[in-house]
């Protein structure tokens, strides 16, 4: 026996040809995985425990006659660390699935010489380097998907193409040019290049496959005609998020059995091509971020199956088309960024009574919100955000009793909040911020039993809280049940757009959005979110261990409301962001907020009083604190210090507070601008200085710069503090003047249509 170092363990090779020598090699397979993952191990650890036969092993398949190890599955077993080196002994080995774990580090050459292998599987996990698979000879199937491979695929394209038939290569960091790689892979039906670095020319060999995707690259140049061949067999061809240029081939109408087309996100430019019209499989037309003319071709009209159109970002302007109003047969329909103006009705959209979403977000739409949406009673997702409406809710869109998601948001709508909106037991988001709504929130909202995301920032309203709010939210099961049971739309890139628009606020654990790559990333999440299925651990009440949950936000800063916040809000335990600061909140803050697994609690410019209750201390997953600018006062309460994940902490401005805070942890990390205006606090690190000694006016505008910098947060700190070093040099007047010059156009932004709060 030979014995091979490899990472951390002993692997001992041994080869031959009888399911003995299979399974002592197994047993150094499980052996090296146990000593790289010595927690939280997978099912291979069962291994040789119940029964000696590796045939009845979990994740193990054998030839027919039992006498070989054919197959192995550990897709999700938690494994980490690096793959194992001695493959290559299972000599019959066919079947290969480590997918969704955690392996590093790059694929072993030993990999190589598995040449029975028919299938392998490594996606999900963070393998590297350059890929390099030449003595796979036999593979069918690859995937490769969501790793960290590099540099060009051209050492294993085309040595691996002989009998391959489908390859997944997306999410990875490929490079190089792709126009000659695949040429000699005759069997390949299904290519996916997707989220890598590809550039160059595209592969005019695609038409000849059934699926081939390699959206959200750098290819560029036009789409050749000669690539679609006569005898197409293409279904699905996505060459979204692209440099390509020029018009739509007029030939792609070759592709009788296309059923999704998408081109989202190129240069591409000219006319909508009336061919489309004779592609009778089509179902989706995602036509999206380009530059098409405006004309829509009536022929589209004759595509039975259509269901998806998307012609966002396209700077169509004028009326909507009257043609819209007559595809009868859309699921499907969005429209945003472009340029419309005037209002809905004439275009006839009302009419599309089987249309589930519509967004007609980020134009210039004016006028009353038309009454007749409330026909389309199919509607789920109905996104109107970003235009200029004006008017009030009409009452009759609580009539949409499949809505789930429902935003209005940076408009100029005016009056109350329907009461009727609380007949849409379904509706997951209600977003009505940046707008001049009145009046008081109807209690009528709390019969919506789904609705776990609330946002009417930056409005009139006033009133108090009512306690009928508190019991939004507490029954959404039946509508997550209802998604995982309906077939999943036809994905487009706007989806992420809109996914990002309803999960993000300021500070909130879903900012993270701003920072995925791709669109995949983004629909998995969307797709979970709607099937009521939690991406990112959240507290539980109760339990010390964290679990993946379904978690909303509520918020309501920039309003006038007033009175107490009732205790009930304990309840809301899908709550992981409560917003309610800029109102005229009083009273003592209700013990109970710190039964919640908050991971936001914003309560600042309010007039809250009393004892900081000692409950938020319990908030574990608390990362954002803000108490400042209210009247709170007694002791500062000490076991805020155990919150271990707090990085934003503010009490400023509460000068009834007094107690000392403490020098060490976490509390002690935070910046003197966190403890402004409290002159009763004690602390060692900072010693409080009155602005006003010794009649220094420069030391009066350095402290309200440092209230500048505390409000305004990290957006603005670069460009503040490289003035501020100059305050020595500079008269500090002449500093104050250029802050307020920088913060001047971002006031103009935050008071959109007069309605947002200033900045400064």
């Amino acid at each position: 026996m030979l014995n091979l170092f490899f990472g951390f363990a002993d692997v001992i090779t041994v080869s031959g040809n009888s399911v003995n020598t299979d399974k002592e090699i197994l047993l150094n397979l499980k052996s090296f995985l146990e000593k790289q993952n010595r927690v939280n191990r997978g099912r291979y650890s069962e291994w040789n425990q119940g029964s000696s036969n590796p045939c009845k092993w979990h994740g193990i398949f054998c030839s027919p006659d039992m006498q070989r190890v054919t197959g192995i599955d550990l897709s999700d077993s938690k494994i980490s660390g690096e793959m194992f080196n001695n493959f290559s002994a299972l000599t019959q080995l066919q079947h290969l699935d480590l997918s969704r774990n955690t392996l590093k580090g790059v694929v072993p050459d030993d990999l190589n010489r598995c040449h029975s292998l028919v299938y392998l599987n490594l996606s999900r996990n963070i393998l590297g380097g350059e890929l390099k698979l030449t003595g796979l000879t036999s593979l069918q199937k690859l995937d490769l998907s969501t790793n960290r491979f590099h540099r060009e695929v051209s050492f294993s394209f085309p040595a691996i193409c002989n009998r391959l038939v489908v390859a997944n290569l997306s999410m990875n960091h490929f490079s190089g040019r792709i126009d000659k790689l695949f040429d000699g892979c005759l069997n390949l039906q299904y290519l996916d290049l997707s989220s890598n670095k590809f550039t160059g020319n595209i592969w005019t060999g695609f038409s000849r496959l059934v699926e081939f995707s390699v959206s959200e690259n750098f290819v560029t140049g036009p789409v050749p005609g000669s690539s679609f061949l006569e005898n197409c067999t293409l279904k699905g061809l996505d060459l979204s998020v692209n440099k390509f240029r020029g018009e739509i081939p007029r030939e792609i109408s070759n592709c009788k059995n296309l059923v999704i087309l998408n081109l989202w996100g190129n240069k591409i430019s000219g006319p909508i091509p009336s061919e489309l019209g004779s592609i009778p499989a089509l179902e989706g037309l995602l036509l999206g971020d380009n530059s098409f003319s405006r004309v829509i071709p009536e022929s589209l009209l004759n595509l039975r199956n259509l269901a998806i159109l998307d012609l966002s970002m396209n700077n169509f302007g004028g009326e909507m088309q009257e043609v819209f109003g007559r595809f009868k047969q859309l699921k499907s329909l969005v429209l945003q960024g472009n340029s419309y103006t005037d209002g809905l009705s004439s275009s006839g959209i009302h009419k599309l009574t089987n249309i589930s979403r519509l967004d007609l977000s980020y134009n210039n739409f004016s006028g009353p919100l038309p009454a007749e949406i409330s026909r389309m009673v199919g509607l789920k997702f109905l996104v109107l955000a970003y235009n200029q409406f004006t008017g009030a809710i009409p009452p009759d869109y609580g009539d949409l009793s499949q809505l789930q998601a429902f935003d209005l948001s940076f408009n100029r709508l005016v009056g109350s909040i329907p009461p009727s909106l609380g007949n849409l037991r379904s509706l997951l988001w209600l977003m009505l911020a940046n707008n001049s709504l009145t009046g008081e929130i109807p209690g009528e909202l709390g019969n919506c039993k789904s609705l776990l995301w609330l946002n009417l920032a930056n409005n009139q309203l006033s009133g108090r809280f009512p306690h009928e709010l508190t019991d939004i939210g507490r029954n959404p099961t039946p509508t997550f049940e209802s998604n995982r049971k309906s077939n999943p739309m036809i994905s487009s890139p706007s989806d992420c757009l809109v996914t990002k628009r309803l999960l993000t606020i300021d500070y909130s654990p879903f900012g993270f959005i701003y920072t995925i790559l791709t669109r995949k990333i983004c629909r998995n999440i969307w797709d979970q979110l709607l099937q009521g299925y939690g991406f990112f651990q959240v507290c539980v009440k109760g339990s010390p261990v964290r679990k993946y949950r379904v978690s909303g936000y509520l918020q309501l800063s920039g309003n006038r409301f007033s009175g107490e916040v009732p205790s009930g809000i304990g309840k809301m335990q899908h709550l992981s962001v409560l917003h309610l600061s800029y109102n005229q909140f009083t009273g003592k803050l209700p013990t109970e907020i710190g039964n919640l697994p908050l991971v936001v609690l914003n309560i600042s410019s309010n007039k809250f009083s009393g004892q900081i209750p000692m409950e938020i201390g319990n908030l574990n997953c608390l990362q954002n604190l803000d108490l400042s600018q209210n009247e709170f006062s007694g002791t500062f309460p000490g076991n805020l210090n155990s919150l271990n994940e707090l990085c934003k902490f503010n009490i400023s401005f509460n000068p009834q507070i007094g107690g000392k805070i403490p020098d060490i942890g976490q509390l002690a990390t935070f910046e003197e601008e966190s403890y402004l205006g409290n002159p009763l606090l004690q602390s060692r690190v900072f010693k409080w200085q009155d602005p006003s000694e010794n009649g220094s006016k420069s030391g009066e505008e350095g402290f309200w710069w440092k209230v500048l910098l505390m409000e305004h947060g990290c957006g603005l700190t670069w460009g503040m503090v490289m003035l501020y070093v100059c305050v020595k040099r500079f008269d500090p007047r002449w500093v104050m003047n250029k802050v307020e010059a920088m913060l001047r156009p971002l006031n103009k932004n935050a008071t959109r249509g007069g309605r947002g709060r200033r900045i400064y």
